[in-house]
């Protein structure tokens, strides 16, 4: 790129010519051979110097120039001069002060051989790296957005992809399972991170994401486009099957029939680019229960329990409906899931009241033991809304007395006996956690209560760190079907009714501390 011929013109014409091809600024360019300039100086003149190269934007001249910095008493004569020899090598500058520097003018560098080279690596990598720059910033924009491009290779079950200006890379477990990719393809994907590194940026990008599905309808739904209709969520199975939850901002419009098309012709655009992937696409609705029936279509449910503050629904439907509403190894249940964010359990109806009476008769006698009432007070209690100890404690006598046949003076005398059973069963408990060996650390951490503890030593988790190992399907259980049976996965902590999330935030906080 450099030599020893190289004309002032020539030099402007390579830094056009290069800036050009690899779509950098000329600014860029002329930094980079300035720098390189300055290399070979060095080489020349001496390491020590700070040497200062300008080339002219206009005309090419190239200025070397030695910096030296006016001192009282020199220490370094390679970068230093007193202001008494700068004022005799430099008459024409008389107001020349300590602290300021003054500039040398060098002879031009005749480039040899391994100077040209070391000049030409230099610029070679200043312009590599302007390019990579380049290009990140080109793509940062388009992180979010489908991308299309020619398959480059496949690596290791990963897909190279040539994007034009740069090459995008799809992971394995981001292609859609069962699907063959070869070299020469088009293919399309969804740009979910365009992520900047030492050795250049990386474009990552998915078949698999459910982001890939939404800009899909984005792309052929124009109401969708037009920001008529609107996409509240999306959850997939890839390759498998997906559910779409859609809304109409006018209500002139139904947004099912928009996204499916003439005679289905927009869906199975979208189904055809999946490789047969089915789509549920649903009507999005304020009421949770229509919403969640939806979800689970084509099973007919008869009730839906919600608890906001937990996340969580139980859905209540007929034993005809149970394998409908669960789906295949229990795909239908877990789109349902990921598409509203509640975590869904599924019952049959004679699951559900044999539940509910379980739980009745459990509380009832929780109470009759600690508070010795009898069973007809007790079940009183339970059915009035007091289900636990820790409950009727906490309230006063006025709540407790508006029950029929409970005065004043014994909802008080219940009141108290609720307090002294509490605390007796604290003062119980820490003699057996203390029997079971729980360290501190888990006692201490927050959001464990005594009962939790108490289950995990006795289930040999004794150490933050052996719960910190945990998963939240351990925790808290779950459904799961085996040979077209619906199995109840037992866990640890499941009488303590945590939600997923609750779950996950007691194990990071964990881990946070026994990792640290």
């Amino acid at each position: 790129m450099l030599n020893r011929g190289l004309d002032k013109l020539e030099l402007l014409r390579i830094v056009d010519a290069v800036a050009n091809e690899k779509s950098i600024d000329k600014e860029i360019v002329i930094g980079s051979m300035e720098s390189a300039i300055q290399k070979a100086a060095l080489t020349k003149f001496g390491n020590d110097n700070n040497i200062e190269v300008i080339i002219d934007r206009e005309s090419g001249d190239i200025k070397i120039q030695k910096v030296l910095e006016i001192v009282e008493k020199v220490e370094d004569s390679a970068r230093e001069i007193t202001i008494d020899e700068a004022l005799k090598s430099f008459p024409d500058k008389k107001d020349l002060k300590i602290g300021e520097k003054v500039f040398e003018e060098l002879p031009q560098i005749d480039f040899g051989r391994i100077a040209a080279q070391s000049a030409k690596q230099v610029i070679s990598s200043r312009v590599r790296e302007a390019e990579k720059n380049r290009q990140y910033e080109d793509f940062i924009d388009k992180q979010g957005q489908i991308l299309s491009g020619i398959i480059k290779r496949v690596e290791y079950g990963n897909v190279i992809v040539d994007l034009g200006k740069a090459e995008g890379v799809i992971k394995k477990d981001e292609l859609i399972p069962r699907e063959i990719l070869k070299t020469g393809d088009r293919v399309k994907a969804y740009c979910y991170e365009v992520r900047k590194e030492i050795k250049g940026h990386q474009i990552f990008l998915s078949r698999a994401h459910p982001q890939f599905l939404a800009k899909l309808f984005f792309l052929e739904v124009p109401e969708i486009y037009e920001g008529t209709i609107e996409i509240k969520s999306v959850a997939r199975d890839p390759g498998s099957r997906a559910k779409i939850c859609v809304h109409s901002q006018d209500s002139s419009i139904d947004p099912v029939g928009a996204c499916v098309g003439m005679r289905g012709s927009r869906v199975q655009t979208i189904v055809n680019e999946l490789h047969g992937e089915k789509i549920d696409i649903i009507k999005w609705t304020e009421d949770l229960p229509t919403l969640i029936s939806e979800s689970l279509s084509p099973a007919e449910i008869q009730k839906v329990l919600i608890d906001q503050d937990n996340k969580r629904i139980d859905i209540i439907l007929t034993e005809e409906n149970l394998s409908k509403a669960i789906g295949r190894r229990g795909q239908n249940v877990r789109l349902a899931s990921k598409l509203t964010n509640f975590e869904i359990d599924i019952l049959t109806d004679k699951e559900d009241s044999e539940r509910r009476q379980a739980e009745f008769k459990e509380r009832t006698e929780t109470l009759i033991k600690n508070l010795e009432v009898d069973e007809t007070l007790g079940q009183l209690l339970v059915s009035e809304g007091f289900t636990s100890i820790d409950e009727i404690a906490q309230s006063n006598p006025d709540d407790i007395a508006k029950i029929d046949a409970i005065d004043e003076e014994t909802a008080k005398e219940l009141i108290n006996r609720s307090k002294e059973t509490l605390v007796k069963e604290k003062e119980a408990v820490a003699i057996k956690l203390k029997e079971l060996g729980v360290e501190d650390k888990l006692i201490n951490l927050k959001g464990m209560t005594q009962g939790m503890l108490v289950i995990l030593g006795q289930k040999n988790i004794k150490k933050l760190s052996d719960f910190a190992d945990l998963s939240s399907d351990e925790l808290i259980g779950g459904y799961d079907e085996i040979k077209g049976k619906k199995l109840r996965i037992e866990g640890y902590l499941e009488e303590f009714n945590l939600s997923r999330k609750e779950a996950d935030d007691l194990i990071m906080a964990a881990r946070e501390i026994a990792y640290k």
